[in-house]
């Protein structure tokens, strides 16, 4: 039987992990899962108990690297095959649970920072990435030796960036090459001057530079998936590259190009209606998404207050991932805002067949925060810490006497004024809201009796004096499958 608050327990047996048996052949295990690099960040921590990670799509090799590494390390290893939310955010709570000393991921990872301390290293994997052909897609859509151009790529292709660079420099003079933002070890000191770190990547600019005035060339994706959704590394990169600025893809495979511009504003078409339809909400369900990313705790304080200052009714639902079938259990939500990681908050899955749209928090700060976004910026933030005070990004609610909660605003989906919102203090619990009426009664304003009001069937309704008095009388007796005034069947 399915919970109401749960996936079917069939869909655990139902769904395959992954490919049976090996993905990898064993000659190649080694090159393709770092197993050298890896034993020996194991062997440096003196570790006995490791955890290791694997996404679904890489379960068919977990037991032969598991085992590889127990032969060269000595030390326990942990296979993780199941995360509570998304398999790109470092699983601390599993690992955790196994009394593990360090975890290992494999796969692409949002690298997110861990909520608690652990010894976490990564391996994005080696695909394949063709040079000659990559170059030559390059120069094509980069005639101007002179433009800005910043190298990006996917997780697995990062490794070759520096090589493709390398290929470019002789011609190109103002080439930027992307790394991921790897976090950096336990008491380790950091490189002077800091590099930029956005979109999980480290951009090493020149003083007096901005990211802003490069134009971006991307190496993954494959020909075979050009949607958009199916990538949601790419979808924040288009997001929040600046929009003036040339974008264009490669496939690592082929070499065959695309100009990313057309997607891009699509993308941001979207997003700029789910901030309208986010405007309109009257109540707003928090979708509580990781529990393993720091400030996760922080970020969801600051989405309560800024719903309640919007004058808006927010609830906090805990439902590990989302899906169609536990949201519509709350029918009385207008929007769900999921927090999650920078990729979870973009992944394909949100893109259809819920009830109700699913917001990433970057859109609920833009439709609740009248001094949003900051001035001569607007910037997608995918991340929510960098929503939080502290972050460059941060922008401070308007005190109450503000005018900008005055401004009239009209929604663009339904027509009508939107009417300005009554301004709750952040010590307000908000669970009761007294609203005075010109007849002197007093009556609760709540956003769930309202919706209450406006179904059809509203539960059982006593009727109190409208019935007439009756006895008692026997009713039926039995269970269900077998009345006794029921025949033999």
């Amino acid at each position: 039987m399915e919970s109401t608050f749960s996936s079917p327990a069939e869909a655990a047996l139902q769904r395959e992990a992954g490919v049976p048996g090996l993905l990898t052949p064993l000659p190649d295990l080694d090159q393709v899962y770092e197993l050298e690099r890896v034993a020996g960040f194991v062997r440096d921590l003196g570790c006995e108990r490791v955890a290791l990670q694997f996404p679904d799509q890489l379960l068919g090799d977990a037991v032969a690297v598991a085992a590889r590494l127990e032969e060269t390390t000595g030390s326990k290893m942990f296979i993780l095959g199941d995360t509570a939310y998304d398999s790109c955010c470092v699983d601390v709570l599993g690992a955790e649970q196994a009394g593990a000393q360090a975890l290992i991921h494999f796969g692409p990872a949002c690298l997110s920072p861990p909520a608690r301390p652990l010894p976490v290293t990564f391996v994005l994997g080696h695909r394949s990435v063709a040079l000659e052909l990559c170059v030559k897609a390059f120069e094509a859509q980069n005639p101007d030796p002179k433009a800005p151009v910043v190298l990006l790529s996917e997780p697995a292709c990062a490794h070759a960036l520096e090589a493709l660079a390398t290929l470019l420099r002789p011609r190109y003079l103002d080439l930027l090459v992307s790394s991921p933002a790897f976090p950096l070890p336990v008491g380790s000191l950091s490189p002077e001057p800091k590099p930029l770190e956005r979109f999980g990547r480290r951009f090493p600019l020149a003083p007096g530079r901005r990211l802003e005035e490069y134009g971006a060339f991307y190496v993954g994706g494959s020909e075979a998936s050009p949607d958009l959704d199916l990538d949601p590394d790419l979808s924040r990169l288009l997001l929040g590259w600046a929009a003036g600025r040339p974008f264009s893809s490669c496939c690592p495979d082929t070499g065959k190009t695309q100009d990313e511009g057309a997607r891009a504003g699509r993308l941001r078409a979207r997003r700029q209606y789910l901030v309208e339809r986010a405007r309109d909400a009257r109540v707003v369900g928090l979708l509580a998404g990781t529990l393993g990313v720091a400030q996760h705790r922080e970020a969801l304080a600051y989405l309560r207050n800024l719903t309640r200052a919007a004058g808006k009714r927010s609830y906090v639902l805990a439902l590990g991932r989302p899906t169609p079938a536990k949201l519509a259990n709350f029918p009385e939500m207008d929007v769900f805002v999921l927090l999650a990681c920078p990729l979870g908050a973009l992944s394909p899955q949100l893109s259809g067949s819920f009830f109700r749209p699913i917001l990433a928090p970057c859109e609920l700060e833009a439709s609740c925060n009248p001094a949003w976004p900051p001035p001569g910026l607007a910037p997608y933030l995918t991340h929510y810490a960098d929503l939080l005070p502290g972050s460059p990004f941060h922008v401070p609610l308007p005190p109450p006497e503000s005018e900008l909660w005055e401004t009239p605003d009209v929604s663009l989906i339904t027509g009508e004024l939107r009417p300005p919102p009554d301004w709750k203090s952040s010590n307000d619990p908000g669970s009761l809201a007294v609203t005075p009426r010109p007849q002197l009664e007093l009556a609760e304003s709540s956003p769930a009796a309202s919706f209450l009001s406006s179904r059809s069937w509203q539960g059982l309704e006593p009727r109190l004096g409208q019935m007439p008095v009756t006895e008692a009388v026997s009713g039926r007796r039995g269970i269900a499958i077998a009345y006794e005034d029921e025949g033999n069947s």
